[in-house]
């Protein structure tokens, strides 16, 4: 598609956020910048991010430390569609939940029944006790856990064997940071797969939940909604994959030369939201 034509035609902009609007701590220059477009042009924006080691909240002081001033309505995350997910098609099953505690705090509070303060009594070398095996939850839960051990790493895997279901907040293998990318929950739930040889079924980004929470919760129709972030199989795929728009940028992990070796195909590529910005001010 036309660059300046998709400009144009997008109502809303799903963005992602590290890679695409901050790197770290670290605003990416001209983000605010293309905010001011999307209020001059009166475009619509929501943030989500496939991070789903952090809340919400932790993401809305984040970024009003960079003078991007957002309400809880403004922004999703994957552990969001997690829980939606569970609400509606698990309502009331027993979860257990490789994640950290913001997200496990999310869970609690929208009512998901977690066994995780049962579980974590145990250890790795009381898995064959009958005590341990009675606690077996309906489902596991892989996020984005920054505080994965080995025991609950072999809790899950065992979990999982016994015939728990196998869910994941989104499929990420890295996640980027200042200098290099760490391990994310792509990469534990690799590990995971080839302990148990089980798949896991993932809600976030590229995934229709996540496209169809983002419509429900805007009333914008998915064609004219575009996911811009900085990965081709997760942002872009969203919007090529859901009957939205999928725009690269090229600020974060995704490299120009690797567009020819993607299957999914975005419709529009721009260095970066700020190149976005300046083209609507020039062109719309």
């Amino acid at each position: 598609m036309d660059r300046i034509e998709l400009l144009k035609k997008t109502k809303l902009f799903v963005l992602d956020m590290d890679g695409t609007f901050y790197l770290g701590d670290n605003i990416l220059n001209g983000s605010l910048y293309f905010m001011q477009q999307l209020e001059k042009y009166g475009k619509e924006f929501i943030f989500f991010t496939n991070n789903s080691s952090q809340s919400p909240e932790k993401y809305i002081d984040k970024l009003s430390k960079m003078d991007m001033h957002i309400t809880r309505d403004q922004i999703m995350t994957s552990g969001d569609v997690m829980i939606r997910f569970l609400n509606t098609h698990h309502k009331g099953k027993s979860v257990y939940l490789l994640g950290t505690e913001p997200l496990i705090k999310s869970f609690k509070d929208c009512g998901i029944k977690l066994i995780n303060d049962e579980v974590n009594k145990y250890t790795f070398d009381d898995i064959d006790k009958p005590e341990f095996k009675a606690l077996k939850p309906d489902i596991v839960v892989v996020g984005f856990d920054k505080t994965l051990t080995y025991d609950k790493l072999t809790f899950a895997c065992t979990f999982i064997r016994e015939g728990s279901m196998f869910l994941s907040t989104h499929m990420d293998i890295n996640c980027p940071v200042v200098g290099g990318f760490i391990p994310d929950s792509g990469a534990m739930c690799a590990a995971i797969k080839l302990s148990t040889g089980i798949e896991p079924r993932y809600v976030g980004k590229p995934f229709s939940e996540t496209a169809d929470m983002v419509a429900d919760a805007t009333g914008i129709a998915k064609e004219e909604m575009a996911f811009v972030g900085d990965r081709i199989y997760t942002d872009v795929a969203t919007g090529v994959n859901n009957g939205a728009m999928g725009v690269l940028v090229l600020s974060g992990e995704t490299k120009k030369e690797d567009i020819p070796l993607s299957d999914i195909k975005p419709d529009a590529v721009y260095e970066s939201i700020y190149e976005m910005g300046k083209l609507m001010n020039e062109n719309l």
